[in-house]
């Protein structure tokens, strides 16, 4: 049962006062709530992202399966036995413009243009909503200017998320003491998964996601404005719910950044719970990792720290993930150094 309590919240604009509070929240909680983050994630573009995400749910679901994987699980996921109540789409590298025109070509839905496609457009400023093209061709030009606003979109906010993760990922390193500059977190993949949960009466009180940590290093969550249901859990094992905050984001710290910390930081465990009868939405983009392995920090590792993780990349952690079931961070236990097992 989840206990009420407030997640820290930190202030991306009072640095470098923030930036023990930051530590703090990155070990105690493994997740933070960011504030005043509008100068480089304006809420304008947050709203109209929202949107774009929701229409390409509205695309039938024969061209949403379109959005193939690029490694498992990266593509779209259509409701399962196992998480029958969840929907997802995804964009793995954000960083990446040929990834962000292969998605949106993906769904490019041109070829099928007498299914019930409902879009979101821009005309003179004004936005129109819900245009129906099943029923007349005369709003083909329409749909291609709407698909190209989509891209415009997604293109806008992976730019704007890509660089938000480049602040607080500096912000994290000079909180370690560690120059971020030298780390290259530009280059590392970024990648973005869109949720729809579809609640209805009979799924109240149960798990619309089920318990688990964030394989990558951060993830930032631009969670459902009116809709709860995010629960983290605490070092005492304790789930908290994390209340709607629009115009917020919710960052969680993954495996790969407890490995990075040689065992700092926490990686959250959290869920999603059914609160409600009714359509949740949330964008979750990840700061997946470096192309090349990763391990602790050199700087963190000395004669009174001794080295926690063995090095790793990305995909090899994820695909340990994968084979062994451990989707709540116990696979960090099977890259524990040597002299860390006993």
């Amino acid at each position: 049962m989840a206990t009420k309590c407030s997640i820290p919240v930190i202030d991306l604009q009072d640095f470098p006062n923030q930036s023990s509070k930051l530590m703090a929240a990155c070990e105690e909680w493994g997740c933070f709530r960011l504030i005043n983050h509008h100068e480089v994630l304006p809420s304008t573009l947050m709203s109209e992202m929202k949107s774009v995400v929701r229409s390409l749910f509205d695309l039938p679901v024969e061209i949403k399966r379109q959005n193939l994987d690029v490694i498992v699980g990266s593509g779209y996921m259509a409701p399962t036995t196992k998480n029958p109540l969840h929907e997802g789409l995804g964009l793995y590298d954000m960083a990446s413009h040929q990834d962000v025109n292969t998605f949106c070509c993906q769904l490019d839905a041109s070829s099928h243009q007498r299914h019930s496609l409902f879009l979101y457009v821009y005309i003179l400023g004004s936005l129109v909503l819900d245009i129906d093209i099943s029923q007349d061709s005369r709003f083909f030009n329409i749909r291609v200017f709407g698909i190209v606003y989509l891209r415009e979109i997604i293109i806008k906010y992976a730019r704007a998320v890509h660089e938000l993760f480049m602040r607080i990922g500096e912000k994290l390193a000079e909180a370690l003491g560690v120059k971020g500059e030298n780390i290259g977190f530009e280059n590392w993949r970024c990648q973005i998964r869109m949720n729809k949960y579809h609640f209805t009466p009979q799924s109240v009180g149960l798990s619309g996601v089920p318990i688990h940590t964030d394989s990558g290093f951060l993830t930032i969550l631009q969670d459902d404005e009116d809709v709860g249901g995010l629960e983290v859990m605490d070092k005492f094992g304790h789930f908290f719910p994390v209340d709607p905050w629009p115009g917020t984001l919710i960052i969680n710290v993954g495996d790969m950044a407890t490995v990075w910390s040689n065992g700092r930081f926490c990686n959250v465990k959290h869920r999603v719970q059914c609160k409600e009868a009714t359509i949740r939405l949330s964008i979750a983009s990840s700061l997946l990792g470096p192309r090349e392995t990763i391990g602790p920090l050199p700087e963190l590792v000395d004669v009174d720290h001794s080295r926690v993780y063995v090095p790793t990349t990305y995909e090899d952690y994820r695909k340990l993930r994968l084979s062994t079931n451990f989707h709540a961070g116990e696979a960090l236990e099977l890259l524990q150094a040597p002299s860390c097992e006993n």
